[in-house]
Order: structure tokens, then sequence, then C-alpha cells
């Protein structure tokens, strides 16, 4: 499974036993075909959209949207996810978000993980460790000599005797593991994360009185998730699992997906633990989906908010669907990060934060999602001004009647130089770092992943495609592109400082960027070519 030419990995020998192994080539022998299929079925219906297509309800599906059923029953320690943590796999931060008094941590493989061989190897490790609690993190300073208990600087961190539900989010169907070569070909990576975590963990989940959860990410259709629970049925029957023991948590992340949300629950309903809004990949689909209509042309990425019509809808009709079939609706992340040194500003942001959670409550959502722990206790105050209990699943929200055409609402406001420019600078310095090996990564006071990456250069490829006018007057042309291009590069620089910023990798970031932003055709995804790079 790994590269001879590269390093070992600290605690592979752990995590690729032959079992394991033989456990994901299994997985990848039964269902890569299956993925292969999807993939293909859906850059077939991409390319209809390209074309002037639009998402719409099937009418093959109709009788599963009107019918009168519900998912499974939510496992205890499942009926209360007020907050939810998300963050990589990185040692320090599962022991963190862990601890952090979060109902939930979901420890993510997928967009806040650069997909490094370490980063996954490790964080399989990591994982493996959390769920027997004997994960700690040492970092006191050693003197020699002396014993560590007393090492003046840092601090050990272990597990508090209460921790959040660890639920474990795979990479999406689309992407590959190359270190993971089945029958000559590189397996999917989704299967790969997920096959090794269930390995090792599953039965002892069971036996501490958990579950293996998932949050599954970027599905297109209901026959991918239909995909996912025949994975599961596999999985729970080759380890000698009761059926149903798994569950997962959809995000609605793609605009094709927000027409199939009944048909998703259905296909998983043995194994369903409700849907997510994940808004700004949401957001970046939305651009690639109806990337030929030139009345969906977005303004500034800051006006787009929950509020805006074809958000709104989608939040409505997500918690609508989720009541109606007995699971959760969960709302979206808070990626705000303390602001140390201007206490105004912070102020602000946490005023932001407070506004974004009293929305989702009042909308009915039964839980929300922050990226760092000091936003637990500011979202959970906020649910609990509303939600006396575990959860709104009461709230049937029958008031709701979402139409296609409100999914699909253009969004008004402005295009400015400033929003432009925030794109580019936001763009590339994420993508710089995931090159690197982070995935999650701190810029202008927000926690960011890379679905701010895949926004920003999508945004940027709409305005030249469609040529869309600033608010000025200039139409968004590539030759003030690459120039605003380059003087962000200085500011960049300027922020940073010049030896950190030659020591990364700007040049390759750059060029990827500006590839993926104007290149005549919009890539399907920004992570598919910057893995070739990793």
């Amino acid at each position: 499974m790994q590269n001879s030419q590269e390093a070992p990995v600290e605690g592979a020998d752990r995590v690729l036993t032959p079992a394991a192994i033989t456990f994901v080539e299994d997985l990848v022998r039964h269902f890569r075909p299956r993925v292969d299929e999807l993939l293909e079925r859906r850059r077939q219906r991409h390319a209809r959209f390209k074309t002037g297509e639009r998402p719409a309800f099937l009418p093959e599906t109709a009788l599963i949207r009107v019918g009168d059923w519900r998912v499974a029953a939510i496992p205890r320690d499942l009926l209360t996810r007020t907050v939810e943590i998300t963050g990589p796999v990185d040692r320090k931060m599962v022991i963190n978000a862990l601890n952090s008094g979060a109902d939930v941590f979901m420890a993510d493989f997928e967009d806040a993980t650069s997909p490094t061989w370490s980063n996954l190897v490790t964080g399989q490790a990591n994982l493996f460790d959390a769920v027997r609690r004997t994960i700690t993190l040492d970092l006191r300073v050693r003197t020699p000599g002396l014993d560590p208990a007393s090492g003046p600087a840092g601090r050990v961190y272990t597990l508090n005797d209460k921790t959040a539900t660890l639920m474990v989010r795979p990479r999406g169907w689309h992407l590959v593991e190359r270190h993971v070569v089945v029958d000559g070909r590189p397996a999917p990576g989704g299967l790969v994360d997920f096959g090794l975590f269930f390995f090792h963990n599953a039965k002892e989940l069971v036996r501490r009185g958990t579950g293996p959860y998932f949050y599954l990410p970027k599905l297109e259709s209901h026959l991918e998730a239909r995909l996912w629970n025949d994975v599961f049925v596999h999985a729970q029957a080759a380890l000698g699992i009761p059926n149903g023991t798994i569950r997962a948590t959809v995000l609605i992340e793609t605009l094709p997906a927000a027409f199939e949300m009944d048909e998703i629950l259905y296909e998983l309903r043995d194994h369903s633990a409700g849907l997510n809004c994940g808004r700004w990949d949401y957001i970046f689909s939305a651009i690639k989906t109806l990337q030929s209509d030139p009345g969906f042309v977005l303004p500034d990425r800051a006006q787009v908010t929950m509020e805006t019509p074809f958000l709104h809808a989608y939040v409505q009709l997500l918690i609508r669907t989720c009541h109606r079939r007995g699971v959760h609706a969960m709302g979206g992340m808070a990626a705000q990060i303390p602001i140390k040194d201007d206490a105004a500003a912070n102020d602000a942001a946490l005023a932001k934060v407070r506004a974004d959670k009293r929305r989702e409550v009042l909308a009915g959502h039964d839980g929300t999602w922050v990226a760092h722990p000091a936003l637990v206790e500011i979202a959970r105050a906020e649910f609990s001004r509303e939600m006396h209990g575990p959860n709104q699943l009461h709230r049937l929200r029958e008031d709701v009647h979402v139409t296609a055409d409100m999914l699909l609402a253009p969004a008004s406001g402005t295009r400015t130089e400033a929003g432009l420019r925030h794109n580019i600078r936001v763009g590339v310095q994420y993508l710089e770092a995931w090159l690197r090996g982070l995935g999650c990564v701190p810029l202008y006071h927000l926690m960011e992943d890379a679905a701010t990456a895949e926004i920003s250069r999508a945004q940027i490829w709409q305005w030249l495609h469609h040529q869309a006018a600033l608010d000025d007057g200039r139409p968004v042309a590539p030759e003030l592109v690459e120039r605003l291009t380059g003087e962000e590069l200085d500011r960049i620089r300027g922020e940073i400082g010049a030896e950190r910023f030659d020591r990364g990798r700007f040049p390759d970031a750059r060029a990827l960027f500006s590839r993926v932003a104007t290149s005549a055709d919009l890539p399907e995804f920004l992570t598919i070519p910057a893995y070739e790079q990793l």
C-alpha cells in the first residue's frame, strides 16, 4: 500500500495490518465498478447541465417523496447533536475536539485534511487511539537528566472523562488514493478511509456503547447514497456486526442532491442519521451546475448569505424533509475563530455567530456546526434559548412548500474589485497551505477548508465566463484577474513576511489556482489536479 520510496509513516504498523488491507481490497473489488459507473453518470449529467438542462425533482421517484415512511430509530448517543465541532485528524485536534464540550466531533478525512499519505495514516492511528481512550500528546520540553514530568514548557493533552461522540467523514467518491493500488488501479479514497476506520474500530465502538458513525460528502444523487448503503451492509456482514449499526449523516452540499433529499434518506433509511446543510460547498455546486446560465451569476461571496433566496429555500426544504422522516436536520458551519488582538472585531465576529445560530434554531434545525472550541458554548446558548429538548424533530414545518424554481432562484447584489481580490487572496493562500499538507487553515479570522478555495476559484471562473461587470462598470477579464493576482501575491508576501513566503509553495499555488479559475472549462474539483502535486 505504501510507496517504497517514501519514509515510513508513524502508526502504519497498527493501521496497515494484513487483515485491514484485505478488508479494504475486498471493498474495492466489490464496489469500484459501481463507483466508476456513478462517476460516469455524473459526467454525463453535468454535460447536460452545461447545455442548459436544469436540475429537477425526479418523476420516477415521486412515490418515495409522497410516501409515508420514516428512517430507523435514532441511536441514543445521537439524539442530542446541538453543537458539532469539525476538524482534521491530527492528534492535537482530535483530543481538543473530543474535549471541547461539543456533542459530536466530526473527524474529517475530506475537506479539512490535505490527503498526504502521512496525514491519512497517522489520522487513522489517532482515531484508533481515541476510540480506545489511549490517545495522548506530550508537548513538554524534555531536558536531558530531568524527569519529563518536570518539563518547564508545553503541556500533556489527554481525554476528559466526558467526550464528544465521534463521527468520521471519508473522502467523496470522486477522489482516489494512489498509495492503495488494487488490481493495478488506485482505490477510491472514500473506501480506503471508511474501510480502515470501520475495520479497526467498529466492534470496539459497539463494545463501548456507541457505534461507527459517519458523514458522507459530495453526494449528487440517491443512487450514490444507495451505493454507500450497500457498502455499509457488506461491511457489517463481513465483520459480523448487525445491520443498521452504522449511521451516516449526508451532507447536502451539491445542488443536484437538494432535489433528491427524500430519496437519499430512503436509500439510507436503515443507516441514516439525517442531513446537513453544507452551505459553502453548496454555493460552489450551484455555480458549477448552473455555469451556463447568465442569469445565475452571483455577487460577491460575502453578499451570498443564508437569507439569499436559493439558500433559504434549500434550508427550509432540508428541515421539512428530515423531520417528516424522523431524523435530524443539521445546520451549517460557523467558521469564525477568536480575534485575540482586537476586542471590537472579536465582538463583531461573535455577534455574527450568534445571529447565524439563532436563525438556524428558529428555522427548526436540530443542531449546528462550529470550527473552533471557543464557539461551542456560544452556539449552544443560542439553541438553548429556543430548543427545549434534545432536538426539534416535532417541528414538522408543514408550512414549507419549496419549488424547483425557488431552489434555482438567482441572487441579487454587486460584484466588486474587493470581492475579486478577496477570492484570489484567500484561494491562493489556502491552496498553498494544502500543497504543504495542511487542509484546515486560519485565514483572516476564519478557519477555512477546501470549500473556500472551491468557491473562490469557481466564482472567478463564473465572472470571467459570463464577462460579468464589476460595480464600477469594468468587465471581469483575464488581464484584470492576472494583474490583481500579482498584486495580491505581493500583499500576501507583505502580510506573512518574505522569509515565510519564499519557503512556501506560492508559485505552485498561484499557477494551479489561475489554471482552475481561468480555464476554458470549469474543472469539476480543484482537489483532483491539486492531488497530483502533493
